[in-house]
């Protein structure tokens, strides 16, 4: 009789991140609820990137169902290690959201009018607030412009005043929110986050030790208002998972699971995008396959060493 070795190999490790991510197909809510999160990307060539994503893992998945979809499906767009679409049980843990950056009263003001304004009338869209508004253009994140309007709605929407009701040919379609439940005490703020941490690994285990330092980095953005928890996460959920030491590289993944009994995956071409839960991770991409992979999308075409949208 067989039996599995106690510390993984750097194989075992390979082979059960491509079969816990790239699982056989389910219906769109199924795979919807198993990932949790689905990042989205507005480049459109070859595809947009919840559209690469789903494609494998939902059966029959045509471009642009998960948009279509999106008004009948129990998911949220919001911002959680980046923007995408998610289950509302993730949402509601990072809900009431501090802002890192607080408006000004001006901008405070704007955000309760055009707050009134989206209540009175339902289903709003961006070009309605700017065309009642007139808030005129300012200086974007990018250094041009954008419509004041735009970005007070973006801002809205992250803070947990607005949430997306559908799209229009890609646009955001905004509705009042419901209000969010206050979080509890310290100890419920805690568990919260670790709860967070969970599941961002959930998303994308394996993951180095470097990397899951960087995974519970990035949820200051899901989570601004407990920014100075996160080392305490870090240690804590370093202690829950499952974890080894592989080549001088320490590995951890949820606890309970056994990357040894992942079996090899049958040879097949897949086109994954950069934001593939698989190839998030450029550091563990590099250790699994022994290449860097970059994504060169904004870096200058002189400068591309893969292309584009490798």
């Amino acid at each position: 009789m067989s039996t599995l070795s106690k510390t993984p190999s750097l194989d075992d490790l390979r082979r059960y991140a491509i079969a816990r991510s790239l699982f056989a197909p389910l219906s769109l809510s199924a795979a919807l609820n198993r990932l949790g999160f689905v990042q989205a990307d507005p480049i459109r060539a070859p595809a947009r990137a919840q559209d690469l994503i789903l494609r494998h893992r939902v059966k029959g998945y045509a471009a642009g169902e998960l948009e279509r979809r999106y008004p009948r499906l129990a998911v949220e767009e919001d911002f959680f290690i980046n923007y995408g679409f998610l289950a509302r049980e993730i949402q509601a843990l990072m809900h009431p959201r501090v802002a890192p950056h607080p408006w000004s009263l001006a901008q405070a003001k704007r955000a309760r009018e055009v707050l009134a304004f989206v209540r009175e009338r339902g289903p709003t869209h961006p070009r309605e607030v700017d065309a009642h508004f007139r808030h005129g253009k300012v200086r974007n994140w990018f250094g041009g412009t954008s419509k004041a309007s735009t970005l007070l709605l973006d801002g809205m929407h992250y803070r947990g005043l607005l949430r997306v009701a559908r799209r229009d040919a890609g646009t955001r379609v905004y509705e009042a929110a419901a209000p969010w439940a206050e979080t509890g005490g310290s100890a419920d703020q805690q568990a919260r986050l670790d709860r967070l941490v969970d599941l961002a690994v959930a998303q994308y285990a394996p993951l180095p030790a470097a990397s899951l330092t960087q995974l519970v980095s990035l949820l200051r953005g899901a989570a601004p208002q407990w920014a100075a928890d996160r080392r305490r996460a870090l240690t804590t959920a370093k202690a829950r998972l499952a974890q080894a030491r592989i080549d001088g590289v320490d590995w951890f993944w949820p606890a309970g699971e056994r990357p040894q009994r992942a079996g090899e995956e049958p040879s097949a071409l897949r086109l994954l995008t950069p934001f593939d839960p698989v190839v998030w991770d450029r550091r563990r991409f590099e250790l699994f396959w022994g290449w860097a992979y970059r994504f060169e999308a904004y870096t200058p075409a002189a400068k591309r060493q893969l292309g584009y949208y490798a």
